[in-house]
């Protein structure tokens, strides 16, 4: 008899080892290797046929990839423009998402409200392993869905949950959460590391042998990450993170993952009584300025995924009051922010070592790329003179060490998006003027720092003369 073979599994990170050792050497973690048995590997050359092909072979057998064909799979839409765009333009048969986020966010209202749009044309199971199927319905009633050809299960274990996906040849299946199912083959309870990866790994092959599109359910940690081993998300075809700011009505989808369509696309929705719609212009949102122009407010055309958003910039240069000066900065880099002002002092001729500076993007979005700089500059050098920059002026750019303001991608995109929204005036590096004017709308290209805010400062209007006070009369 061949001698078994053990391996030892990390359960915090899923990593293998060959040996006990008191800590994983993949992730660090203590007392987190469990003893399992491995699968011994076949040799080519075993079985009847000695390796002939198709002699003793149980599995498929590789087909080159020239003469393959790409199956031109059709998309399952999910009722929610916004959700196809992010998923690459609908759900694709066979694939498997991961939608993780807060608790509380919208992600069981969005699934279900996409389950009940996918069962009006193919077969769907809604898994629910967190409610019962009388609290679904009453969810359901309240959010106004019309589903009477969706299937609801209130089941944990996931054998029963295939084998009713299977009997019923669903196109969807629902699964809510991950982390409440599991296989009575795995010795452990249920959102365990163990089970949760050989969940997934079951759910996987369920999908890819049977065509069916599969939604699963995480919970994240305090952290914000999916909860259980990054394994669970490299199983996966597709990853989505459920993001929104506290207090606010508005949803953000977004795709870390995708193998299927890009990558950081985004989805924005907002939280009505009836559930979650969609917001097809999503500039609208971080563009609710003041009536009236005001000093160091200024916008920008920010890229985050494959479109172009308008967000609201805000500075604020205030006189230091005592000690250190003091850079804070929300939804901006705040290291970024302590280079662009010393590029200011150096290049710029506009010292702010004696003032407090602060910076925010309006709406609680989170800017990643380096589009902000010159926007930001501008919108300092009008607080410093409190003087508003007028409202129909974008700016776009990024600022380098020696003062030059580079280029940045799809600079053109950003210009169209800025003059739908109805702007006339846009300050951009000179690399990316656009080769043909636009109609109705001027754009002022610079290479430095110092003429961005020349050129900028030149619009601002006069401030308005304080009136003084009538000086009182002379006593007699």
């Amino acid at each position: 008899m061949p001698r078994p073979i053990t391996v030892f599994i990390c359960s915090a990170c899923g990593g293998e080892t060959l040996k006990w050792q008191g800590q994983c050497p993949a992730c660090g973690e203590w007392n987190s290797l469990e003893q399992r048995a491995a699968r011994r590997a076949v040799s080519p050359g075993s079985g009847s046929g000695r390796g002939f092909p198709g002699a003793g072979s149980t599995g498929a057998a590789p087909v080159p990839l020239a003469t393959g064909e790409a199956l031109d799979l059709e998309r399952l839409p999910s009722g929610q423009g916004e959700l196809d765009r992010v998923l690459g333009g609908g759900i694709v048969p066979g694939s498997v998402t991961l939608l993780g986020g807060d608790p509380g966010i919208g992600k069981s209202t969005l699934l279900l409200q996409v389950a009940a749009h996918v069962a009006a044309a193919r077969g769907v199971v809604y898994a629910s392993g967190e409610e019962s199927v009388s609290q679904v319905a009453l969810r359901a009633r309240r959010l106004g869905i019309a589903a009477s050809a969706l299937e609801v299960l209130a089941e944990t274990d996931l054998q029963s949950i295939l084998e009713q996906a299977a009997g019923r040849r669903a196109g969807l299946l629902v699964v809510d959460s991950i982390q409440t199912v599991q296989l009575a083959a795995v010795a452990a309870s249920a959102g365990a590391v163990s089970q949760l990866r050989e969940c997934a790994a079951e759910l996987v092959r369920f999908a890819k042998t049977t065509a069916t599109a599969v939604i699963l359910i995480g919970h994240v940690t305090k952290e914000g990450a999916i909860a259980g081993p990054r394994v669970l998300e490299h199983l996966v075809d597709t990853v989505l993170y459920f993001e929104s700011e506290a207090g606010s009505r508005f949803r953000i989808v977004r795709a870390t993952k995708n193998r299927f369509g890009a990558v950081n696309e985004l989805g924005f929705f907002a939280m009505t009584e009836g559930g979650l719609k969609e917001v097809r212009n999503p500039s609208a949102i971080f563009l609710a300025r003041a009536p009236e122009p005001a000093a160091g407010s200024i916008v920008t055309v920010m890229r985050d995924g494959g479109r172009p958003l308008l967000i609201e910039l805000q500075a604020l240069v205030d006189r230091m009051r005592f000690g250190a000066p003091r850079r804070i900065a929300q939804g901006l880099d705040a290291n970024r922010l302590a280079m662009l002002l010393a590029v200011l002092s150096r290049h710029a001729a506009l010292s702010l070592q004696e003032h407090d500076v602060f910076v925010n993007a309006v709406g609680g979005v989170e800017i990643d790329e380096t589009a902000w700089d010159l926007p930001v500059v501008i919108a300092l050098a009008s607080s410093l003179a409190d003087r508003a920059v007028p409202g129909s002026l974008v700016a776009f750019g990024e600022i380098g060490l020696t003062g030059e303001v580079r280029p940045v991608a799809y600079g053109e995109e950003r210009l169209r998006e800025a003059q739908k929204q109805g702007f006339q005036v846009a300050v951009v590096p000179r690399e990316n003027a656009p080769r043909k004017p636009l109609e109705g709308f001027e754009v002022i290209a610079v290479g430095r720092v110092s003429e961005a805010l020349e050129a900028a400062l030149s619009r601002l209007p006069e401030p308005s003369p304080t009136p003084r006070p009538a000086p009182a009369p002379a006593r007699s």
